[in-house]
């Protein structure tokens, strides 16, 4: 089984992280294809460079992801991951979606913590738009990037174990989301130093995904979800185009 572990950042090195992580955790019979955004932001951290994910996810799926038997969009916000779903005929998980769901099944009230400021706003959108608003405590931000985490992942266990325990005591989350692809396998070091669960979303969403693939649920043939009219486009990669047309 092949699936496409598609990152919308445009940092190589984001994916290699992320798929660094998921090697442990991949069954001999399961392959893993990655794809990294082509155009767009190093590191997603604004609604604009969201937007602009969104649309590099669809225009990855298109290159990358034809004869795949799931999609895995591992990356926090999940950009893109609605319109993904409607136009792919496999499954598709997105990663906060699936750490999310995980998160409100273990703990009852669950807390994201995730590096950059902008990402209280954006989150709680995320999360209401899923029918979890009232599981959601709080999502708390610390000032460094997701990417900057990456970058120093020792110097930042710390500081995000502070963030986990100060939304468990404060707001009562009963578990805590470590949320972002560039947080991957954190959540491991982050836990000794918190009393509530802390959910690796990279891994979260991984496990959702071979659930998925093993068993995937039939395609909409109708609603929102369905696949939709061809329709002309035009400034789309070929392959894109193809997709929709």
């Amino acid at each position: 089984m092949r699936i496409l572990v598609l990152n919308p950042n445009t940092s190589p090195e984001m994916t290699a992280l992320v798929l660094r992580v998921l090697a442990p955790l991949t069954p001999a019979d399961v392959e893993l294809r990655p794809a990294t955004g082509r155009f767009g932001a190093r590191y997603i951290s604004s609604r604009s460079a969201g937007a602009i994910a969104g649309h590099a996810a669809l225009d990855a799926y298109a290159e990358h992801g034809s004869d795949c038997d799931a999609v895995y969009l591992a990356c926090f916000g999940d950009p893109g991951l609605m319109a993904l779903k409607e136009l792919a005929s496999v499954p598709v998980v997105g990663m906060a979606e699936a750490a999310c769901r995980q998160a409100a099944d273990r703990g009852g009230r669950f807390s994201i913590v995730t590096g950059g400021e902008r990402w209280g706003p954006i989150l709680t959108e995320f999360v209401t738009s899923l029918g979890l608003g009232t599981s959601l405590a709080a999502v708390e931000t610390v000032a460094p990037t997701g990417g900057d985490i990456a970058s120093d992942p020792e110097g930042s266990t710390a500081l995000l174990a502070q963030a986990c325990r100060r939304t468990a005591e404060r707001d009562g989350a009963g578990a805590v989301v470590l949320g972002g692809a560039g947080l991957a396998g954190l959540a491991e070091r982050v836990q000794p130093h918190v009393n509530v669960p802390v959910i690796c979303s990279t891994k979260a969403g991984f496990a959702a995904v071979l659930a998925a693939v093993r068993n995937p649920s039939p395609k909409p043939s109708a609603g929102d979800l369905a696949r939709p009219a061809p329709v002309a486009s035009t400034g789309l990669s070929d392959r894109l185009a193809r997709v929709l047309g």
